[in-house]
């Protein structure tokens, strides 16, 4: 017996001393990395024009800046030419709107063709043509009735920048409902504007819903999937899949001052976004251009607006903007500005070369 127990106890003081039994290790499968970004267009049908654009604003990315100046849409080309009377350069890219009054007012509507037409004459001379809206809501009809004397239309605040409803919201992005079958019509009236410019092989840099993390215009303010990002993604549907519109370049614009991260609320996701864009008519801090250039992901980044261009500094610390929108009435104000910037020669005007 003690024999059998010396045994047993010995077989234990093995067993206990053995090396515990080897797992194998677990083998963590990541994802495959995202391509590079190939400077390709969301719009899979997008025309040789727009994907010539988009190439130019890729090639010019930490190289240099297309200038660009915003001209009222009645106005069609007083500012663009203001520019060049003070600098003897024209800006690389006009800018103007839809519009929402009546009247002669500089925001009417009435003469949209003339500005079609104006941008048929600009991108004609080598001008690239950028586009936005400052819409009425949908619950109203266009055109509203301008201010008399010059003085602000009514529709500026009772309209433009009023705000809907939460139940007047959810009507609007619900399909076929009453709200969203009047903002289709007003979808289908710039549609049909645009495609006079497709029909003419003009890309556009198209601007819709713009600074729409700021809640002073009545589309924006609305963060989360089904806020200000869904009817971004239903413009993009209308356009693309119902009219055909494969001549736009999609700029998603957002606004500055900001809290940290608001951007991201509001983005409506890479597969409707070519260029991410800003707006601030303050000083132009690097924590916005990290944020933008974070939210691109290797896309082009632009300033969407601005009050003044940006200064030399500004560009050597934020070299990956590939074009500013200088704001329209404030030409005449900054002439000695404007020959200073213009005179850069990171700042490129209307048939300056690429750069390499």
């Amino acid at each position: 017996l003690i024999a059998l127990a010396l045994a047993v106890g010995a077989s234990l003081t093995a067993f206990s001393q053995a090396a515990p039994p080897q797992t194998p290790p677990v083998q963590q499968i990541r994802p495959p990395a995202p391509p590079p970004y190939n400077c390709e267009p969301v719009n899979p049908n997008a025309t040789p024009e727009a994907r010539a654009l988009l190439k130019t604003l890729c090639a010019v990315s930490g190289k240099g800046i297309l200038s660009g100046q915003h001209n009222f849409p009645n106005h069609r080309n007083l500012d663009t030419d203001r520019v060049f009377a003070a600098t003897g350069k024209y800006p690389a890219i006009w800018g103007s709107d839809f519009g929402f009054l009546d009247g002669e007012d500089k925001d009417s509507i009435i003469h949209r063709d003339l500005m079609i037409e104006e941008a048929k004459k600009q991108a004609a001379a080598g001008s690239i043509i950028y586009l936005c809206w400052h819409m009425l809501r949908p619950t109203e009809d266009e055109p509203a009735k301008a201010g008399e004397n010059g003085r602000q239309s009514e529709a500026w605040r009772g309209s433009v920048q009023a705000r809907l409803t939460d139940e007047q919201w959810q009507e609007l992005i619900t399909s076929d409902t009453p709200l969203h079958q009047r903002w289709e019509k007003y979808m289908d009236t710039a549609a049909a504007f645009l495609e006079q410019l497709q029909d003419a092989n003009i890309p556009v840099l198209w601007r819709p819903m713009h600074e729409n993390n700021g809640n002073f215009f009545w589309w924006g303010g609305r963060p989360g999937q089904f806020g200000t990002a869904q009817l971004f993604r239903e413009v993009y549907y209308r356009m693309v899949n119902v009219h055909h519109l494969n001549n736009l370049i999609w700029v998603w614009n957002q606004n500055g001052p900001a809290p940290f991260g608001e951007f991201h609320q509001f983005f409506p996701g890479q597969n409707f976004v070519d260029v991410v864009s800003y707006d601030n008519y303050r000083t132009l801090d690097d924590r916005y251009y990290w944020e933008i250039l974070d939210l691109a992901n290797g896309k082009p980044i632009s300033l969407g607006e601005v009050g003044t261009p940006p200064s030399a500094e500004i560009l050597k610390s934020q070299p990956k903007w590939v074009f500013f929108m200088d704001w329209a009435g404030g030409v005449e104000r900054q002439a000695d500005r404007l020959k200073t910037v213009y005179g850069d020669p990171w700042v490129l005007g209307r048939g300056d070369p690429l750069p390499k």
